[in-house]
């Protein structure tokens, strides 16, 4: 762990505040405002929105002027977003806060390439535990977003104005950490260098393919779920207190194992401990069903975190074999791309369907998208099992 990946873990750790931040009031504010209650999570279904609109420049922004400048881009967006949604909130105007976090998505497609950016701060042996430890910066989100959410939304007579006014200042720390990092060079390029292929050939692999399907429907699900949980427990009739408290949690199983996840998979494998999460995500869901108490709440809601930083972890970890470094940012592009695309429409079901159906269904729901994730993993790993059988 060297200075540069501390400062950028504690990035991760600003950036997962703000996310963090935003799924415990956006849904919140949005069902005080919204003309109809199943539109209650569009400010949500909108972060994710931007961030699939966005991932296009941003891999333009990334080649173009390198890791830092880009990123520095987003935290400006950042701050700029919360004060568009504080104004949203303070004027009762509900499309101006499904546009301010539309704003913002820009802001999460950078944020989302920290992992990548990590594993080139950090000597070839090291890769896979450099990924998994500025994952676990998370764990600054987990603790700070739900009791930053909890501690402000009273401040002013407009609720949670001040959580989107305690965002500006995340931001403005973010800035400040991120203005110490070095990143290593763009090199200059020349006339006649190699571009790499294709980004359609480079989609084609399987192991793109197995990368890209676990690690959308493995942040999907956690996102239906998770976006759905404080409206879930609003109904239930748990205080926000409560809500706050189960997020927190949650966002603990998703960035405290990242101390060790990058072990597992030199140990055991990628695919191996890609495997365990999906396991994972079976028995929250089964949890979940089996009740509405604060401690089946929370259970499940740390479990569906654990499940999430296993398979997220191991699906960037095997994305970073599809591409060489001329195609990383095309790769990576592509990548947050599904994952954007799948979040944004499990952002608007998570909200139609608990409103609707009730978290009941909205979790049955859930075993669809788990059960994919399995059979892409069975898939790779058969392949790759026949391979090894035709060169031996």
């Amino acid at each position: 762990m060297n200075a540069n990946l501390l400062l950028l873990t504690l990035c991760q750790g600003l950036f997962f505040t703000n996310n963090v931040t935003f799924i415990a009031i956006n849904g919140l504010v949005g069902l005080s405002m919204a003309p109809m209650g199943w539109m209650a999570t569009l400010p949500v279904m909108g972060y994710v929105v931007g961030g699939a609109l966005s991932t296009a420049l941003v891999a333009k922004t990334q080649s173009r002027w390198g890791r830092k400048v880009s990123f520095q881009l987003g935290l400006v967006v950042a701050l700029f977003s919360a004060l568009l949604a504080a104004y949203a909130a303070w004027s009762h105007n509900f499309w101006l806060l499904v546009l301010a976090t539309l704003v913002a998505g820009y802001y999460s497609a950078n944020g989302q390439l920290y992992r990548f950016a990590a594993a080139e701060l950090a000597i070839e042996g090291f890769r896979e535990k450099a990924v998994s430890l500025v994952l676990a910066g998370g764990l600054i989100g987990a603790i700070v977003g739900p009791n930053l959410a909890s501690r402000t939304k009273s401040l002013y007579a407009t609720p949670f104005l001040g959580a989107y006014l305690a965002l500006c200042v995340v931001a403005l720390l973010a800035m400040l950490c991120m203005s110490f990092i070095r990143f290593p060079e763009v090199p200059a390029k020349k006339a006649g260098d190699s571009q790499g292929r294709p980004l359609s050939q480079i989609m084609r692999q399987p192991v793109f393919i197995v990368a890209a399907a676990s690690a959308a429907l493995g942040y999907g699900v956690m996102n239906l779920l998770m976006a759905a949980t404080p409206l879930a427990m609003q109904v239930c009739g748990y205080s926000f207190d409560d809500a706050a408290l189960v997020l927190e949690w949650h966002v603990i199983g998703m960035f405290a194992p990242g101390f060790f996840t990058g072990h597992l998979i030199k140990r055991f494998g990628t695919l191996t401990i890609m495997g365990v999460g999906v396991a994972i995500n079976f028995v929250c869901i089964a949890i979940a069903l089996s009740g509405i108490g604060l401690h089946q709440f929370l259970i499940a809601l740390f479990l569906l975190g654990l499940g999430w930083n296993f398979l997220f972890t191991g699906s960037t970890t095997l994305a970073m074999k599809a591409w060489t470094p001329a195609e990383k940012d095309r790769g990576q592009a592509a990548i947050n791309f599904c994952v954007f695309a799948t979040m944004a429409v499990t952002s608007f079901a998570s909200g139609a369907l608990v409103t609707t159906q009730g978290w009941t269904w909205l979790n049955i729901g859930s075993f669809l998208p788990v059960t994919l994730a399995a059979l892409a993993l069975i898939w790779l790993g058969l392949k790759q099992k026949n391979v090894q059988a035709t060169t031996a």
